[in-house]
C-alpha cells in the first residue's frame, strides 16, 4: 500500500472530507516513527456502525454520515474481493448487568439493552448473509468475545478499522487489533466521531503508535489487490 503517512497524519472531518492533522513533531516522531506493512490476507472489521450514531436525537448521534457512505466503499471492494468481513454491534441483556461498570460511566449505553432500533445496523452498511457479527459489551471488539480466534482460524495477517467512534471503539480496537498480533489499517475517511479536534486527535495518537492511518482510496486499492475471492 502506498502513501503511509509517517510523520503526517491526515484526518477526515465529520463531514467526510480530508484534512491534514498537525504534523508530528520531530521530538515526538523520534521515539514513534516506525510504520507497518499491511500483509496479504486482510479482513475488514466494521465497528459498530449502528443507528445509535446516525439518528438525530440520540446522544451518540454523530454530525453527519459521512463515515458510513466511505465505509460502504470498502465493505464492497472487500466483498468483491473476497475478503472477510466481519461487524461489530453493542448489546446488552436485561437491566444491563453485562455492561458492569462500563454503563455506570456511560449511563446512555443503557439505551442500548435487549434489541432495540437504536442498535441495529445502518442499512448502507447491514451485513450480508454468512457475515459474522460479533456482540460487544465494552469499547474493544476482542474484550470478551471470540474475535480474535476467529480472525487467527481464517489465517488473517491485517485487519482494516471502519466504523465509530474514531476515540473509543475503534481506537481500543485498533489497539486490540495490534496487541494480538495483527497489522491494524484505519481508514481515516470511515471512521467517525462526534468531537472533530478529538477525532484527530485519536488519528494522530493511532498512527504515531498503533496502527497505519490510510486513505479510502489506498484502502481500496489494496483490498482489490490482495485477490482472496480464490
Amino acid at each position: 500500500m502506498t502513501g503511509h503517512p509517517h510523520h503526517r497524519t491526515s484526518a477526515a472531518g465529520p463531514d467526510g472530507t480530508d484534512r491534514d492533522a498537525a504534523p508530528v513533531s520531530e521530538a515526538f516522531a523520534e521515539g514513534f516513527a516506525g510504520s507497518l506493512s499491511p500483509g496479504r490476507r486482510p479482513a475488514v472489521l466494521a465497528v459498530d456502525l449502528m443507528r445509535a450514531y446516525f439518528e438525530p436525537g440520540s446522544p451518540f448521534c454523530l454530525p453527519d454520515d459521512g463515515c458510513v457512505r466511505a465505509a460502504a466503499e470498502v465493505l464492497s471492494s472487500a466483498r468483491e474481493a473476497g475478503v472477510p468481513v466481519i461487524h461489530t454491534v453493542v448489546r446488552y441483556g436485561p437491566d444491563g448487568v453485562d455492561g458492569g461498570v462500563f454503563l455506570r460511566k456511560v449511563p446512555a449505553l443503557r439505551l442500548l439493552i435487549g434489541d432495540t432500533d437504536l442498535g441495529r445496523p445502518m442499512p448502507q452498511v447491514a451485513p450480508l448473509p454468512g457475515e459474522p457479527v460479533v456482540v460487544k459489551q465494552y469499547a474493544s471488539a476482542f474484550f470478551g468475545t471470540s474475535l480474535a480466534s476467529t480472525l487467527q482460524s481464517m489465517g488473517v495477517d491485517t485487519v482494516v478499522v471502519l466504523g465509530v467512534s474514531t476515540s473509543g471503539c475503534v481506537r481500543a480496537s485498533a489497539v486490540d487489533a495490534l496487541q494480538h498480533g495483527f497489522v491494524p489499517l484505519v481508514v481515516r475517511e470511515a471512521v467517525g466521531d462526534r468531537e472533530p479536534a478529538v477525532h484527530e486527535a485519536s488519528l494522530y495518537d493511532l498512527q504515531a503508535k498503533y496502527a497505519e492511518v490510510v486513505s479510502l482510496a489506498d484502502t481500496t486499492a489494496y483490498l482489490s489487490g490482495t485477490g482472496r475471492a480464490d
